[in-house]
């Protein structure tokens, strides 16, 4: 036994605790996504609830994600769009939507005040003074979802001991190029799994997709102005609630968010910066997300034992296991394309890179705008994660 044996065979451990990760995390997304077809609303208790918007230009699918929030089926609600600018190509979009659903209580806010380096959060503080409800329910631009997301949002919300709601989001991509679908892999294999699986282990995280509490609630943990110095706001958020003695619940509906980078260049940035925001947040938990990408130890096995038919083998077996928990989750979220099947060891690989890509920096490049990310103190009791996401969501 060789010392290049014994990493490799240790390589294949990492593989095998990574595939069975992955089958555990596709398991509970079906399981997720047969328990919300069976969800029913709160028909009792649905009080008026106002969408945060906040929106910077136009991007793709922008019209389609706007438009499922004008067509809830829910008694009564707001929606407040916030621009900085002007100019702002997603005005035009905000007052065709006003036309379009003139029932709809919706008004645009332009101010290019600025309140710190978080400029979405800058945005929403913009547009709080116009929210008329005590309910509100933040939600980033290019988030797609289903008629019924405010019942299953509020559903959630109004329980006794529940500060914050949010929601699980799987990607869709704008098209079927290679990089929109190498970032719905990393979205929907690696993320969406390992969001539920580290929630199944008792951790409550708080998503970008939604973020939905009460105005109380807001006020008691800070405002938005504790969350305009950091990046990753709706994880600070969540460590706020929660360190408030509130939960974090989950809402029974699935959200998608448009996947919009038409470039590696662009995909590598999106993913760099996630990756080393994460890093400052949980370094830890972003060390042990390693083990969410199998099929780059089981590759990297075989290249350290390149003459051992038997590590060949077992990649390739792994590769199928692995193909087909990808494709029993693209199912599940309605994604139809084969292609990124086949390209999942280099979507392993690529994902490793950004790791290592990860560990040095603090530089952000966030929509024009270069912030730093540094570590921030853990404010809430937690559960040692699973893995942390490497994906998260961001908006404008």
């Amino acid at each position: 036994m060789t010392l290049l044996h014994d990493l490799a065979i240790f390589c294949d451990v990492l593989g095998v605790a990574g595939a069975v990760q992955a089958a555990l995390g596709t398991l509970l997304v079906i399981r997720f996504r047969s328990d919300e077809k069976k969800a029913t609303p709160a028909h009792d208790r649905q009080p008026p609830v106002t969408i945060l918007k906040p929106l910077h230009g136009d991007e793709p699918l922008l019209a389609e994600a706007l438009e499922s929030f004008c067509t809830q089926d829910y008694p009564a609600f707001q929606i407040v769009f916030g621009v900085q600018r002007a100019d702002d190509p997603a005005i035009e979009m905000v007052e065709h939507l006003q036309k379009r659903h003139p029932h709809i209580d919706m008004c645009l806010v332009i101010n290019g005040t600025q309140h710190g380096d978080n400029r979405k959060v800058g945005n929403l503080i913009n547009m709080l003074p116009k929210a008329r409800h005590d309910l509100l329910v933040i939600s980033d631009s290019d988030i797609h979802v289903s008629p019924d997301y405010l019942q299953q949002v509020v559903k959630k919300l109004v329980l006794p001991d529940t500060g914050l709601v949010t929601t699980i989001y799987a990607g869709l991509p704008a098209s079927r190029n290679i990089p929109r679908l190498f970032a719905a892999c990393q979205i929907n294999h690696n993320f969406l799994p390992g969001v539920l699986l580290s929630r199944y282990l008792g951790r409550q995280d708080c998503l970008g997709a939604t973020m939905a509490l009460s105005r109380t609630t807001l006020e008691e943990v800070g405002g938005f102005q504790a969350l305009v110095s950091h990046v990753a706001d709706d994880a600070i958020l969540g460590r706020l609630v929660r360190a408030n003695g509130q939960n974090i619940a989950i809402a029974e509906t699935m959200t998608w968010t448009t996947i919009a980078e038409t470039t590696f260049t662009d995909l590598l940035i999106h993913e760099l910066r996630w990756g080393r925001t994460v890093r400052a947040l949980a370094p830890a938990g972003y060390m042990a997300s390693a083990i969410q990408l199998p099929l780059f130890w089981l590759s990297f096995a075989v290249l350290l034992q390149p003459h051992a038919a038997g590590f060949l083998t077992f990649f390739l077996w792994g590769w199928a296991f692995r193909a087909l928990c990808a494709f029993a989750m693209d199912r599940t979220v309605g994604q139809r394309s084969l292609l990124p099947l086949l390209l999942l060891p280099f979507r392993d690989w690529l994902s490793a890179a950004v790791m290592v890509g990860s560990m040095t920096g603090s530089r952000v490049d966030w929509r024009g705008h270069t912030m730093h990310v540094t570590p921030h103190p853990a404010v809430a009791p937690s559960v040692p994660p699973v893995g942390t996401p490497l994906s998260p969501n961001d908006g404008p």
